[in-house]
């Protein structure tokens, strides 16, 4: 099944657990009104991870990407039951369990598995579907593999930290076990022959292997447990009449067979439909919508980054009484912070971290966190800039009687910004491609679009290149507009 919570994100849940007021927690087992909640609010957000046919995966229906799939039609089905509308939230496998506890979405389907680790940290309902695991290969390999003992001397792929990923490195002998974290990649390195055979559940394997005939489907043979081979709803912990509630459905999902007699023909459906037309000009509004996020992004972020940017490096540059010399070391503090540490973990502290306080859309989040990034960045090029300028430009303003106020407006930034230019294009250039990482959190960047045509399409290369393309077009461009400003100032 999908890959469990990375070390990463167990960082992110410890620290959302810390931060919870404990109070609240030890009302909410004290009394328990998640069914009513849910009821009053005539809403339930479904997170989900559209990467995994048939489970739930990117259609183009009546000329719009949807997400579709068996996991969409039970959460249908659970939000009927429950009298309220069903809103599907997308975003990373690895990123759902979090947002389950900082209450980003209601519940979790999405081919999750319901292991004792996780019954931890979330409350699970019956299992919906039980399912096993096959090796995807290519078909010209087919008399070569018949199962996990034939990969000796060979390589295996599976989604890093899943339960066939584990089977695979501890179940087979010489053979080497490679993890990747989406997989459409794997499939991808499957058939550029990286890659021997790709571990992956039945049903998925079926999915790959019924829309592309270069590729074959044998069993695995692992000895795996009835845990890591099915499916269940993921609740917030603690939400057992929600979950009472929703047992319900799930047991009639399974007593009238639906699963399989309807849910699973119908995703069918939708995968024969998306091969159809497998073409990158089909997708050319998906293209389109990432590039106007990506830019968006950019463009916001350049801004507010400037800004922040500036107020850091005079802060940095602050000398004299302790409210000044106080004032400096926090934003040093801040700028060596923020340059440690990862942009990703900065995105999802932002999305998740706040969240638990500020219900923040995931692109105010995006465009926030870089943001904040951008300005510890963009406050070092600055503090560069202003000491570059002779100290005579400050003695000679100062001479003029002009404050340190006008001195800094009128004479210092200026020169400063004319040296610093190709840094802070240097910058522009960078968060046009970084914004790539707000995807993680269910942006719709050329990132997550290209996933979204590689789901639909099962083709791994085309929509690489294009966004490669794509990307080329908009920093090129960048590049010659920051050029032409940059020789405006040279002459000025």
């Amino acid at each position: 099944m999908k890959k469990r919570v990375g070390l990463l994100l167990a960082i992110m849940t410890a620290f959302v657990m810390l931060v919870m007021p404990l109070g609240n927690t030890t009302h909410a087992q004290a009394a328990d009104n998640s069914l009513e909640k849910i009821q009053k609010k005539g809403v339930l957000v479904m997170g989900t991870s559209p990467d995994y046919p048939p489970y739930e995966f990117q259609a183009t229906v009546n000329g719009k990407s949807t997400v579709v799939g068996m996991d969409v039609q039970i959460g249908k089905k659970v939000a009927k039951d429950l009298g309220v509308k069903l809103k599907i939230k997308s975003m990373s496998f690895d990123s759902l369990l979090v947002a389950l506890q900082t209450g980003k979405v209601d519940m979790i389907i999405s081919g999750m598995n319901p292991t004792p680790a996780r019954r931890k940290n979330v409350s699970f309902t019956h299992t919906y579907y039980q399912g096993g695991y096959d090796i995807v290969i290519n078909k010209t390999d087919k008399a070569k593999y018949k199962n996990k003992d034939s990969f000796g001397g060979g390589t295996l792929g599976a989604q890093t930290g899943t339960t066939q990923y584990n089977a695979a490195k501890s179940q087979t002998k010489n053979t080497t076990v490679k993890g990747m974290t989406s997989q459409s990649d794997l499939i991808l390195a499957l058939q550029s022959h990286k890659l021997d055979g790709v571990a992956m559940e039945k049903p998925s394997a079926e999915a790959y292997v019924s829309n592309n005939k270069q590729l074959a489907a044998i069993p695995s043979d692992f000895n795996m447990s009835s845990s890591a081979t099915s499916s269940a709803i993921a609740f917030r912990k603690g939400s057992t009449s929600l979950v009472n509630k929703v047992n319900k459905t799930v047991d009639q999902i399974k007593k009238e067979n639906l699963v399989k007699k309807d849910y699973l023909p119908a995703a069918g459906k939708y995968l024969k439909t998306n091969t159809v037309n497998t073409s990158m000009t089909h997708y050319w509004k998906a293209f389109l919508t990432g590039i106007e996020y990506t830019l968006i992004i950019t463009v916001c972020s350049v801004f507010f980054g400037f800004i922040i940017g500036i107020i850091l490096a005079l802060a940095r540059m602050a000398r004299g009484n302790f409210f000044k010399n106080l004032l400096r070391w926090v934003a040093t503090a801040y700028v060596e912070f923020i340059r440690g540490t990862p942009m990703m973990v900065q995105v999802m502290f932002v999305y998740f971290g706040l969240g638990l306080f500020v219900n923040l859309p995931a692109l105010t989040s995006g465009i926030i966190a870089i943001s904040l990034n951008s300005g510890a960045y963009v406050a070092e090029y600055i503090r560069g800039g202003i000491n570059s300028v002779d100290v005579g430009q400050t003695e000679a303003a100062r001479s003029l009687g002009m404050s340190n106020g006008k001195t800094m407006r009128y004479v210092i930034l200026p020169q400063a910004l004319k040296n610093i230019w190709p840094s802070l294009g240097n910058e522009f250039i960078t968060l046009i491609k970084d914004s790539s990482i707000v995807s993680i959190i269910g942006v719709t960047e050329l990132i997550y679009q290209s996933n979204i045509v590689r789901s639909d399409t099962y083709r791994g290369v085309a929509p690489i290149v294009v966004i490669m393309v794509l990307y080329f077009i908009l920093t090129f461009t960048a590049s010659r507009i920051l050029n032409y400003f940059e020789r405006k100032m040279q002459h000025a």
